[in-house]
């Protein structure tokens, strides 16, 4: 069965809008056709797509062809072609699903309140959080946004939607903070954000799940430097 076109701005609107799952993925299919052995299409769709993430996360999505996905499951092009119509379909699952979850979940730490630092220090979790489960897809994100952005068609505008919306979501909590006088008043608030945002993110490129540090550990790590600086003593930087 072949995804609607739209689908990936369907399950990002679903966490924007509020009507997901928390911590979950909207866009996910549910139920399946049960087949030998067991499984489902549902979960043999799931295969072929973490398949396929890994291929264009190693490779680049331009750089990947069906083919390759195919021989990478074992199955010839043409049975590919039954779960999806199109490479395209493939990537736009990939990063569909990741934004509806990260954007669930931020939903989720702003809903539970608290004071600015205490959202943001959990939001700041959840973005480390991610890079094991959807290394794929954020590496994807950081090689091919993009190119996908310049295909033609508006299939991949929820890409510039979801960015929108996290983007004000921290941002808000950055002013909260300040206006609350537990935030310094002369950091430009987008500016914080997105050295915060390109630190999570390019932590994907280094990272290696099973090292000396998990991504919880490497998150208390990087509060600390965000809260309380590296410096010792007075402030250098000028003062608010």
């Amino acid at each position: 069965m072949n995804t609607p076109k739209n689908s990936g701005a369907q399950a990002v609107a679903g966490a924007t809008g509020g009507g997901a799952a928390r911590g979950g993925a909207p866009g996910r299919r549910q139920g399946g056709t049960r087949r030998a052995g067991g499984s489902t299409a549902s979960e043999r769709r799931d295969h072929l797509v973490k398949l396929a993430a890994e291929l264009f996360a190693r490779k680049g999505f331009q750089a990947t062809t069906v083919r390759e996905i195919a021989d990478e499951a074992g199955i010839l092009s043409g049975s590919l072609y039954h779960h999806f119509d199109s490479k395209e379909t493939i990537v736009d699952e990939v990063l569909s699903t990741f934004l509806a979850d990260l954007i669930g979940r931020y939903r989720a730490a702003l809903d539970h309140g608290g004071d600015a630092r205490a959202v943001l220090s959990e939001m700041v979790r959840i973005g480390f959080g991610t890079l094991d489960p959807h290394r794929a897809a954020i590496t994807v994100m950081q090689n091919d946004w993009n190119y996908l952005r310049s295909l033609p068609g508006d299939r991949f505008d929820y890409l510039i939607k979801a960015e929108d919306e996290v983007e004000r979501m921290w941002v808000e909590q950055i002013k909260r903070g300040q206006a609350e006088g537990s935030f310094r008043a002369d950091v430009d608030p987008k500016l914080t954000y997105r050295m915060i945002r390109d630190t999570i993110w390019v932590a994907v490129r280094w990272f290696r799940p099973g090292g000396r540090l998990n991504t919880v550990g490497l998150a208390e790590h990087y509060i600390t430097v965000l809260f309380d600086g590296l410096a010792t003593g007075d402030r250098t930087s000028q003062r608010a």
